[in-house]
């Protein structure tokens, strides 16, 4: 297949690119570089737009054609988001809505859209199922939230294909070791406590530990990168035979607390980590887990990192590889 990457240079992106072209696909990769990275893609077209910029994202699309459109492109810091949430509706939704405008111009039909557990909000069931209630905490869900609505519409309007895949928490890194995660900044828990890990520093900080779980911090449902690239390939092949709009959570079911985390990570590097507990962080669910049931029946994705062990091996393969650049 032909498949168009929107966001293909950031860390989710990436390793999607990476893994279509192990699988033999042509990738082509839209990206305005604004959090990507130009060394995490490689042997493929680059182009270089702002999904805003609808004139030269036109005329970059036009009379292009594509099996698929796989769409990452967005921004995704719940903490941000809520101090700036016109810029996630506009990025978020109006980037989107551009670019299904231009798929639609094209005729190009098919689209795998990176959607988030945070769409749900706080749960009220001890696994999220794809009919649980979504009511969003915070603008970067309720962004997610409103692009699903609208594609849900468009594919109702106009015989379009769209398959929303829900994330809960990506993590880990290629086996190769040669991608992985570098956010700039690093908001995500496995990264910095490998960080905290390599370097012996006292900076990690825990955020909140009042929560009504079981030790008091957050709970999360961690999935391997790799994982999730893998889904978004059954995702473009299941709408060849499953017209219109389809939604799947992405998790493994099994939910670890933020200091289960640092356990592991103490484990698979072999040394003791040092934090801080700080206060909560705005936005912040105090559990977030995936039924995943239906990905696993309809899609057939299997998780094949699906074990915390896993996934913080290949993160620390990347963090040593990469700690004097991170």
């Amino acid at each position: 297949m032909k498949l168009l990457i929107p966001g293909g240079a950031g860390y989710i992106g990436s390793h999607m690119v990476r893994y279509a072209q192990e699988r033999g696909h042509e990738v082509v990769v839209l990206d305005d570089f604004s959090t990507g990275h130009e060394w995490a893609v490689r042997d493929c077209e680059i182009l270089r737009v702002n999904l805003l910029d609808q004139d030269k994202l036109s005329q970059l699309l036009k009379g292009r054609h594509f099996d698929g459109v796989i769409h990452f492109a967005a921004k995704s810091l719940v903490g941000e988001s809520v101090k700036k949430p016109d810029l996630y509706y506009r990025n978020n939704v109006v980037g989107t809505l551009n670019l299904v405008n231009e798929m639609l111009n094209n005729d190009v039909n098919n689209l795998v859209f990176s959607s988030t557990a945070a769409i749900f909000g706080n749960p009220v069931t001890d696994k999220i199922a794809e009919d649980h209630p979504k009511n969003p905490i915070n603008p970067y869900g309720q962004s997610k939230l409103m692009v699903e609505n609208m594609l849900q519409d468009i594919c109702s309007a106009n015989g379009f294909n769209a398959t929303c895949l829900r994330y809960f928490n990506a993590a880990g890194a290629h086996e190769s070791g040669e991608i992985g995660e570098a956010h700039d900044p690093e908001t995500h828990l496995i990264p910095n406590v490998l960080k905290a890990a390599l370097s012996n520093e006292s900076s990690l900080k825990v955020f909140g530990d009042d929560y009504p779980t079981p030790d008091g911090t957050c709970v999360r449902d961690y999935v391997h990168v790799t994982d999730l690239a893998q889904a978004h390939l059954l995702g473009l092949e299941y709408m060849q035979n499953n017209k219109g709009f389809s939604a799947f959570n992405l998790g493994n079911g099994d939910g670890f607390s933020v200091l289960e985390v640092i356990k592991g990570c103490e484990k698979i590097a072999d040394t003791k980590i040092l934090f801080q507990i700080d206060g909560r962080r705005e936005g912040d669910p105090a559990s977030l887990v995936a039924d995943s049931r239906k990905v696993k029946e309809l899609l057939g994705w299997d998780g094949q990192f699906g074990c915390l062990d896993k996934i913080v091996s290949t993160a620390l393969g990347w963090h040593k590889n990469h700690k004097d650049e991170l």
